[in-house]
């Protein structure tokens, strides 16, 4: 367990360090709304219809190959990061790294899911408390080496030999695949059935259900994290460095209620908790857009982050119970879904220039109204002792 959760705690890591860094990237490479929308949206669109067929081959083929070979192509695309100095090599390196990511990090997932299939979400609530820690170092990180006046570049440079020492050590590790039976079926056939499986799925209303509170949820968890920094660079007015420490408080906040929930869902159901954190989350998100000041938005963002803890872990644990002894088929169909929410990211760079921030980001209130309407009601059992 824990060489996986150290997989996904390096992923995390860069993307809080990217996102931390949007101001900076921005203004080295000349970007406008437009084009952070593009770099936001495109690798995602690109991840979302590469991956399916990655993570039905980590069901159905040689999950440790595939694991392994997306872990080497991860810190290419982490090095190309670090030498780009235009929009197009930089958003090839993006593309890149997002689908090499659902090699190395998805079927990471997919493995710690099937170890213990009846705790997913508890399983879940580490495996984001560990992503969680990397993304409040790598935005701490970022916000360092920017008051040190060192960039961005070094960062992902830095990670990147850091991935090479994690596959090192992953080469020795059981990283889970196919069972003995489907090794022994055809690869064509394997994959097809895999391919037919994954398709069924979405004629599967709890399947269909999951996918879409998922998405809408990712709107006040990834889609606000790409825009965090801007706003408080470009709306409340303040340094990089200062939106670097906005984005790690929210995330570090947010840190501290992974922690607490992996406790917490020993004795509360999931589903109970998230229906009470999206009403607080609805409350807060319009209070920290409307609040002037530095200091009140801080103190604000902090809730939000704190509020919105274990939204994925609980929704993708739902889904992951949905479709047992599927975990890559599982991935697959949350990618496929995905490709709709992919485009978000874009809409609110449009809308951000036409409107400008300050208003396009009121558009991820969606996400919360969305959950509050299509969560389940989950039923009352006793506290588990």
């Amino acid at each position: 367990m824990l060489t996986l959760l150290v997989i996904e705690f390096v992923d995390e890591f860069v993307y809080g360090a990217r996102e931390a860094a949007w101001p900076l990237i921005r203004d080295d490479l000349g970007l406008s709304y437009i084009q952070v929308g593009i770099l936001l949206s495109a690798p995602n669109l690109v991840a979302n219809v590469v991956e399916p067929f990655l993570v039905i081959l980590g069901d159905v083929w040689r999950r440790r190959a595939l694991i392994l070979g997306g872990g080497v192509v991860f810190g290419v695309a982490l090095l190309l990061t670090a030498v780009s100095n235009s929009f197009s090599l930089i958003l090839a390196a993006f593309i890149l790294f997002h689908p090499a990511s659902g090699a190395f990090v998805s079927l990471s997932q997919a493995t710690l899911m099937d170890a213990e299939p009846k705790r997913h979400e508890h399983n879940m609530a580490r495996w984001t408390l560990a992503g969680s820690l990397g993304v409040v170092l790598g935005a701490l990180a970022l916000g360092a080496g920017a008051a040190a006046g060192v960039g961005w570049r070094w960062l992902f440079v830095a990670t990147a030999i850091a991935t090479v020492a994690v596959i090192v050590f992953a080469v020795r590790m059981p990283l889970g695949g196919a069972s003995s039976a489907r090794q022994a079926e055809p690869f064509t056939a394997a994959f097809g059935r895999g391919l037919v499986g994954a398709l069924r799925s979405f004629k599967r209303l709890p399947v269909l259900r999951w996918l879409v509170l998922l998405e809408f949820s990712d709107m006040m968890l990834d889609g606000l994290h790409g825009y965090l920094a801007l706003y408080f660079v470009d709306v409340v007015g303040v340094s990089e460095a200062k939106a670097a420490l906005g984005l790690a408080v929210w995330t570090g906040v947010g840190l501290a209620g992974d922690v607490l929930l992996i406790p917490l869902l020993e004795r509360v159901r999931g589903l109970t908790y998230l229906r009470f954190s999206v009403v607080a989350e609805l409350i807060l998100f319009p209070t920290f857009l409307l609040v002037p000041g530095l200091g009140p938005k801080l103190a604000v963002v902090a809730m939000l982050g704190f509020a919105n803890a274990g939204w994925y872990s609980i929704l993708q644990g739902q889904l992951y119970s949905t479709m047992p002894s599927q975990s890559g088929t599982a991935l697959a169909v949350k990618n496929i879904s995905g490709i709709a929410g992919s485009l978000i990211p874009l809409g609110i760079g449009a809308a951000a220039r036409a409107w400008g921030l300050g208003g396009a980001i009121w558009l991820l209130l969606a996400g919360p109204i969305v959950l509050l309407v299509g969560v389940p009601r989950a039923k009352k059992d006793p506290p588990r002792l």
